[in-house]
């Protein structure tokens, strides 16, 4: 008797907890619902989720948000649009590419904002890169790839660029595709790897260590959440490499760091969804918003790693750095 009143007491509570979760993520009749949605959970799209969510909150927005990761897997993240459209979303927030042409391939009316993305033109997202009458518009993650590259070869002597890419996203095949094109305009040689998934990643720099002076590391969501991977074998063939996501680098051997700061970018992204839901603009006509205000990018520089290749940094580079790593010590300048 005793045992079944212990049962009926722990199933009363379970339920209310239930309850209680069900209530709390049930919005209420004048609150907002926004679906975002992820490819996958690593610190540079965390970053973007939070900027997002920060400016909404401060800008008054009552909301309620449903966020899903796909774990980095395509048919997850159209299961994810699938059930958005079942809860009936206010507005969508694709956090990459292959969550957002998921996300677009099932609404056609309701906005959908983005951030993260390289190119939405190439991915098909977006008819142009200015305002349109479509449903999908947001901010765009392109970096200035000619120049990183040079800066890169520049500084470390490299001859020859690596770069390990994810082979079925959209994303990470353009970035190899502008990696590549730098190389040739730079007279400097190239060798690619193709990845289909993170645990992939370590076999594939490894297959190309041998052959390449540095590696390049882009914004290919797959490959930077398997970053440690890299890392480890660049240290363990001396390897420069070069990151353009500041927030996955933390703790790691990298030599230099040039890319955005994420939580700014979701703020941009926050700020478009804004714009959209007090009806400034349609999604549509938000178009793409590229990122060109030099405070939005961030140079980090190792001078731990440069000293253990033998690679002197000029002068100039280190004055225009934000973050100098140093005796294993991050310096903010």
């Amino acid at each position: 008797m005793k045992r079944i009143t212990i049962m009926v007491i722990a199933l009363i509570v379970c339920s209310l907890a239930l309850f209680a979760q069900a209530m709390q993520e049930k919005p209420a009749d004048d609150q907002i619902l926004i679906g975002i949605s992820k490819i996958i959970t690593h610190p540079a799209l965390d970053a973007i989720e939070k900027g997002a969510r920060d400016y909404l909150e401060e800008a008054g927005i009552d909301a309620v948000y449903d966020v899903q990761s796909a774990n980095g897997d395509i048919s997850t993240a159209a299961q994810i649009a699938q059930k958005f459209k079942a809860d009936k979303v206010d507005l969508l927030i694709g956090i990459a590419t292959p969550t957002t042409q998921a996300l677009a391939n099932v609404f056609k009316e309701t906005p959908i904002v983005f951030g993260g993305i390289t190119d939405p033109l190439e991915s098909g997202l977006v008819p142009t890169y200015g305002p349109n009458d479509g449903n999908v518009g947001g901010v765009s993650d392109k970096n200035p790839v000619e120049d990183q590259v040079r800066v890169f070869a520049e500084i470390t002597g490299a001859k020859t660029i690596g770069i390990v890419f994810t082979s079925g996203e959209a994303n990470g095949v353009q970035l190899r595709d502008m990696v590549s094109e730098a190389c040739k305009k730079l007279n400097l040689g190239f060798v690619e790897a193709g990845v289909s998934n993170s645990a992939e990643v370590k076999s594939a720099i490894l297959s190309i260590a041998n052959r390449i002076d540095g590696l390049y590391i882009g914004t290919d969501n797959t490959v930077v959440s398997a970053i440690a991977s890299l890392s480890e074998v660049c240290s363990q063939y001396e390897i420069p490499y070069f990151t353009a996501d500041p927030t996955s680098a933390e703790g790691l051997e990298f030599f230099m760091v040039w890319g955005f700061d994420y939580y700014k970018h979701g703020r941009k992204t926050g700020e478009a969804a804004y714009q959209v839901l007090t009806g400034k603009k349609t999604a549509g006509q938000l178009g793409t918003i590229f990122t060109t205000d030099v405070k939005d990018f961030e140079l980090w520089l190792n001078l731990d790693v440069a000293k253990k290749l033998g690679i002197t940094i000029g002068e100039s580079y280190l004055q225009s750095a934000a973050v100098l790593i140093k005796d294993g010590f991050k310096i903010i300048q």
